[in-house]
């Protein structure tokens, strides 16, 4: 079993905080060090000095910390004037025993034409304007979508010079309500060889007793022997009992015999979304049962749905309306899940509630 990623406590300000190292209990392979507002050049040099700091903590080199605040602060300019402002999100990655740094640039301005046709592969540094390409040139992977009167989302990850590593299979994005510094939300995942195990947790409120019952929630799923999705949901209902409780759901991929197996307590969404045309156009929801980990729940049950390869898992919390529809976004589904998520999480998240958005694609 390889642990996958831990995204858990989202803190304003660019926080010094990077991920825990290889031998702790639960390696961090993505946490997010906080979300920037740039409406403005000041605004976009803070999420530039925070980039720089994450990346020094992370023993990036110093021409490396240097390229890194470079893309970030064209990122951010970008995004003051082409889009009328726009939020940046920065966040330390652990993989393989390397460290490196994400940047994810989010707007709602009027987008870019063609590039929603662009694929990973086709959207090159000399393809995109200004600030944008000279953002990629710079780093070790990038990927975005934008969408003609919708917006633009941009993600860039900065590695050590020479290492480019293959995206992620499944990743999530989370952010805390409107005036809260802490999210009570979290995304956890395993990768096993015959495909992932993922956790949305959601814990009751907001703040820190929110974010303490979704950490618990984290820590059971990964200290868990089983890889049944009901037997785990049994497992945290009962290691968190001195929490204030949380919703909770795990699916796991099995793609080699095309299924993916789902159980769920409380108010966590989860869909199959199939992309036969790239267009995302079905989704077949998979249904979590009432109840609260940690202090009610009736007997857990596990349920199996059809899954192909391609397909996208996408798991989130009610932070985010379950009303979005991939087949309104052309070309998106074919994209890395941290794009697909941060769209989602950009266009269904409510600002009143923590809110979170698993992405994962079947191989």
């Amino acid at each position: 079993m390889t642990l996958f990623g831990l995204g858990g406590t989202a803190r304003g300000g660019g926080k010094d905080t990077v991920p825990a190292s290889a031998d702790t209990p639960y390696p961090t392979m993505v946490q997010e060090l906080g979300w920037f507002d740039v409406v403005d050049v000041a605004t976009a040099g803070e999420a530039r000095c925070a980039a720089a700091r994450a990346g020094e903590r992370c023993g990036l080199d110093d021409v490396r910390v240097r390229e890194l605040a470079s893309a970030v602060a064209e990122l951010g300019n970008n995004l003051h004037e082409h889009a009328g402002g726009g939020r940046i999100a920065v966040r330390a990655l652990h993989r393989s025993g390397l460290r490196g740094i994400e940047i994810v640039a989010v707007d709602t301005g009027p987008g870019m034409p063609g590039f929603p046709g662009c694929s990973r592969a086709e959207c090159s540094a000399e393809q995109l304007r200004g600030g944008l390409g000279a953002a990629v040139r710079l780093a070790s992977r990038h990927d975005g979508y934008s969408l003609p009167g919708r917006g633009t989302v941009v993600t860039i990850q900065f590695w050590p010079r020479g290492v480019y590593p293959a995206a992620f299979v499944a990743t999530g994005l989370t952010r805390p309500m409107l005036g809260e510094q802490i999210s009570g939300d979290r995304f956890g995942m395993v990768l096993r060889d015959d495909g992932p195990i993922l956790l949305v947790a959601d814990g009751l409120g907001h703040g820190p007793l929110a974010e303490e019952a979704s950490r618990s929630a984290a820590e059971a799923f990964y200290s868990a022997t089983t890889d049944s999705p009901a037997e785990l949901v049994e497992a945290i209902h009962h290691t968190i009992a001195h929490t204030r409780g949380a919703a909770v759901a795990i699916a796991r991929l099995e793609p080699s015999v095309g299924v993916v197996r789902f159980a769920g307590l409380g108010n966590i969404a989860a869909a199959v979304v199939g992309t036969p045309d790239g267009a995302g156009a079905r989704r077949t929801g998979m249904v979590s049962q009432p109840g609260v980990a940690g202090h009610q729940r009736g007997t857990v049950h596990e349920s199996c749905y059809p899954l192909g390869p391609g397909d996208l898992v996408i798991l989130h919390s009610d932070g985010v309306v379950d009303r979005w529809d991939l087949a309104a976004y052309p070309g998106l589904a074919h994209h890395d899940p941290l794009v697909v998520a941060a769209t989602l999480l950009r266009d269904a998240g409510v600002r009143r509630d923590d809110a979170c958005v698993l992405v994962a694609r079947s191989y």
